[in-house]
């Protein structure tokens, strides 16, 4: 059957990844002044993340002002945060400067190595973010959960488990983020252009259902979208609003 061809089908998939990322790079000697000059940022975050910590931490530059945008409101609360993906552990120890000691902070990984972070900026737990069993452990363990961020495997079948699974179970007024959405383009995420597997077909459905007042389909995910109240897309980051959808009403004032 003839398909549409993928930009990146002559490369093996390893090449993918590398074609994307590694021209893209920083090799510059001045962190802040990329963030500062790019983006206009120069929050308490940026200098949480340029200071560092004995843990290493790895993020897009124009990713920072993205999580102050949609995180700041939570800082020195009680907020309840589950981060998916440890890696080498500086993304948890970045989260605890910045949210302060009230938070409960908690990782999840599937790569036992990452239970050495567990304790230091907050609590790990070892488990796939596929198995619907153990991500409703991990939030039972937390008493709820406010926010999630996906940085976990990147593989379009994980994420939307992930998603189906966490969603409904953040309290009213969370946020849902994933990001790293790049991988959506890429076959050995199980993406590629255009192909329905790609995670931003599942973000147009949900937009649809956003919508459903102005079209006659029905919707595609009720379970999720009647959770949903706003969709925001960046670049390779998609947030969700989790409340409760109420129905539009307009009205006329003044002659």
């Amino acid at each position: 059957m003839r398909r549409e061809r993928d930009q990146n089908d002559d490369f093996p998939p390893a090449m993918q990844q590398r074609q994307s990322l590694n021209d893209r790079a920083f090799t510059g000697s001045d962190i802040r002044a990329d963030i500062l000059g790019k983006y206009g940022f120069e929050g308490d975050l940026l200098d949480i993340y340029v200071t560092g910590s004995d843990q290493l931490v790895h993020k897009w530059h124009h990713y920072l002002p993205l999580y102050d945008r949609y995180f700041a409101a939570w800082r020195n609360r009680p907020l309840r945060f589950l981060e998916i993906g440890v890696f080498k552990g500086g993304s948890l120890s970045m989260w605890r400067k910045y949210f302060g000691p009230d938070a409960v902070l908690f990782g999840i990984d599937i790569d036992p190595a990452c239970a050495a972070y567990d304790g230091i900026a907050g609590q790990v737990r070892i488990g796939s973010q596929d198995d619907p069993d153990f991500l409703r452990a991990v939030v039972g363990e937390m008493g709820g959960v406010d926010v999630v961020l996906d940085d976990g495997s990147h593989v379009m079948e994980h994420i939307r488990k992930s998603f189906e699974v966490l969603f409904p179970l953040v309290t009213s007024g969370g946020t849902y983020m994933v990001e790293d959405l790049h991988s959506a383009y890429w076959r050995r995420y199980g993406g590629g252009y255009r192909r329905a597997e790609n995670f931003f077909n599942f973000v147009r459905e949900m937009t649809d259902d956003l919508h459903e007042w102005y079209h006659d389909h029905g919707l595609r995910h009720e379970a999720l979208s009647k959770h949903c109240t706003g969709i925001h897309v960046h670049d390779s980051i998609c947030v969700f609003d989790r409340g409760e959808r109420i129905a539009p009403t307009h009205s006329r004032v003044g002659g």
